[in-house]
């Protein structure tokens, strides 16, 4: 039942994601690239941002969207280093940041390295690929030396959900933080993978004791940011989170406080996947 229930929630989970994306068919997808500084750079196209290193020791990237992106992915890749696709990272296990997993390891030989509880939670996916799950995993986190920077991936615990990492770039001073940052979005919570509101924040907090002014961070979803972006991300959650808590404390039922709504200078961060009833209802609950 356990390993079920999973599976539905992986699939619900990629579904919704799917749908928030605008409506877009892969086919319609244009990769977009931009280079923060030395071997980093962010590919962008539908789903998760994808961190990538490119130098002399060939290529590294951290996520990989949807299956049905893969091609394109591996094509704009070609067109920032002609080189080998050596590892992938994954921040999580939803589908938008694993789903060329498969593609990556059999057609570009690529190892796959993520948190335990990433190939955990795709093992458990009905059907799987084996190919798509990590090779390589790790309870607390990990460190590459490669193209001449140092790279930490640090697990986070419960926070998007149970299984978090983020990355480091030491020398270029970018962080790519997975899903625990969408900039100038609500997030998604997903409590049912051991993700909570508690942990997110913790996690958030965690990140923005960890860098400068002038550290570029690629967020999950949503345009490449700086620290105070991240800053005013955390404020969100915290300030809505206890306005929340204080009328469910008071007794008010989960949907009074959906009529009421949040305070207006949040209506700009509903969004497709995440709007505001969704937001409340995460943390309502």
């Amino acid at each position: 039942m356990r390993k079920l229930a999973l599976s539905f929630m992986f699939v619900l989970t990629t579904l919704l994601i799917t749908s928030a994306q605008a409506q877009m068919n892969p086919d319609d997808v244009k990769m977009e690239s931009e280079n923060l500084g030395g071997s980093v750079y962010i590919l962008t196209g539908m789903g998760g941002n994808i961190g990538v290193s490119a130098g002399d020791d060939g290529l590294l990237i951290i996520d990989d969207q949807y299956e049905p992106l893969a091609e394109k992915i591996s094509a704009a890749l070609d067109q920032i280093l002609k080189g080998k696709l050596r590892y992938v990272i994954n921040t999580h296990y939803h589908g938008d940041h694993t789903g060329s997993n498969a593609y990556m390891k059999e057609v570009k030989d690529a190892t796959i390295f993520a948190h335990d509880n990433v190939r955990v939670r795709l093992l458990s996916k009905d059907g799987h690929k084996h190919a798509s799950l990590p090779v390589v995993t790790y309870s607390h986190g990990v460190t590459f030396h490669f193209n001449d920077d140092t790279l930490n991936v640090m697990h986070l615990s419960n926070a998007h959900t149970d299984g978090d990492s983020v990355v480091m770039f030491e020398k270029a001073n970018v962080l790519h933080t997975g899903d625990l940052f969408f900039n100038g979005l609500f997030p998604y919570i997903d409590i049912d993978s051991g993700g909570s509101v508690k942990g997110y924040i913790a996690g958030v907090e965690k990140l923005i004791s960890m860098i400068d002014d002038e550290t570029k961070v690629i967020p999950g979803h949503g345009p490449l940011a700086d620290k105070a972006q991240l800053i005013t991300f955390v404020e969100m959650i915290k300030e809505t989170s206890a306005q929340v808590k204080e009328l469910k404390i008071n007794g008010m039922p989960v949907e009074d406080i959906i009529e009421a709504g949040l305070d207006e200078k949040w209506q700009e961060w509903s969004w497709s996947f995440i709007n505001e009833e969704k937001w409340i209802r995460t943390l309502y609950r």
